[in-house]
């Protein structure tokens, strides 16, 4: 497709937003600054922003953040370095790295943002990067634990105790999973895919999936020193069960655990804050970009209402001003939240059955509106 046409097939709603987006939350050498956290800069924006790009058909702007990232978080090669999470003000007043901590998420995602890049745009460079940092990631934050398969680490630090491990179930899109193991078939994408759902099963007894959970052989799952509640990190878990293409394997069965928000959302017109995972307890109401998030999930339980009732939220919560969502739109969690849930529900993007991204402007993709929902999950639940 020429640049115009297929500038034309994405949608042009999503497009302004996603400009908005680039005008207050990316700098000109394509770093993105979380100003509510005094302006620093974390491998998770890096991660989502280059995504955005690729659905918007971008090449300049993708070429821009990722040489920020790899510059400044990568030691100049993400083909040989795993990322820091976290860039910012040092004490000393210089700018620069504030942990040498990883964000495993944040690496799954620009892997398979370079895989993805590579394949849409024929870069075979983009292709080789991000096979070479998805081995890294194979190689250095991967565990194998007896009874739950390959675990992702999700940082090098605080996060295993003897035998035990932390996860964040949010960590692991079932897409990313399912492209990951088509591309690499000999990494331990595939078993990681093949034992998601019993994860999410396990760690979701009430329907509501935590932030944080710990997973030992001895003791199976058990709450977290994080606590036990699903709030910022656990949106995301409800939010790529209802970006799944339902024909990838264990799509299904991903969507079926989360039975408890989609109860919630048949009797209230807006996400909770928090849900207590062991008690099935919710306080609070979720921002916007929560109702955002939900997009894609409700429209997977068959539940269009509630699909519009958050449509109608965010319309009214969207500052004309800045085009971005939300009271102040100062939050760029909260923009990216909506950047996703907008974008897929628009038709923007989709995924294949193999977890390869759709976007609108691929001539080879198939129609936007095209997707299945599944068959009710609701009905086993009452």
């Amino acid at each position: 497709m020429s640049p115009l046409s297929a500038a034309a097939a994405v949608p042009s709603a999503w497009l302004q937003f996603w400009s908005a987006y680039q005008q207050h939350f990316i700098d000109p050498q394509g770093r993105v600054i979380d100003w509510v956290e005094g302006g620093i800069t974390t491998s998770e924006g890096q991660s989502y922003a280059l995504f955005f790009a690729l659905v918007s058909n971008e090449p300049q702007t993708f070429a821009r953040i990722l040489s920020w990232t790899q510059k400044n978080l990568a030691q100049g090669n993400l083909a040989q370095n795993l990322p820091i999470w976290r860039w910012g003000k040092q004490d000393d007043g210089q700018w620069g790295p504030l942990s040498g901590n990883h964000a495993a998420d944040s690496d799954l995602w620009i892997a398979y943002d370079l895989l993805q890049a590579g394949r849409l745009w024929n870069n075979e460079h983009y292709t080789q990067m991000g096979r070479s940092l998805a081995q890294q990631i194979a190689a250095q934050e991967i565990l194998p634990m007896k009874g739950a398969g390959p675990m992702l680490i999700p940082g090098e630090k605080y996060f295993r105790f003897g035998a035990s491990l932390v996860i964040n179930p949010s960590y692991l899109p079932p897409f990313l999973l399912a492209s990951l193991a088509d591309a690499l078939p000999d990494g331990p994408w595939r078993e990681m895919s093949k034992y998601l759902p019993r994860v999410i099963a396990k760690t979701s007894p009430h329907g509501f999936s935590p932030d944080w959970i710990s997973y030992s052989p001895d003791r199976g799952y058990f709450p977290a020193p994080q606590g036990v509640e699903g709030r910022y990190n656990a949106i995301r878990v409800y939010l790529w069960a209802g970006m799944t293409n339902p024909d990838t394997p264990g799509a299904k069965a991903v969507l079926d655990s989360l039975w408890g928000m989609a109860l919630y959302m048949k009797t209230h017109d807006l996400p909770p804050l928090q849900e207590n995972y062991q008690s099935g307890l919710v306080q609070g109401t979720g921002p916007s970009g929560f109702s955002a998030a939900l997009l894609p999930f409700l429209v997977q339980y068959k539940m269009p209402e509630a699909a519009k009732v958050q449509l109608a939220r965010l319309e009214a919560e969207r500052s004309p001003a800045t085009g971005l969502y939300g009271y102040p739109p100062v939050h760029y969690y909260n923009q990216n939240l909506a950047l996703f849930g907008l974008g897929w529900y628009n038709g923007a993007y989709r995924f294949s059955p193999h977890g390869n991204l759709r976007p609108s402007w691929d001539r080879l993709s198939a129609s936007p509106a095209g997707f299945r929902p599944v068959t009710d999950p609701l009905s086993r639940h009452g």
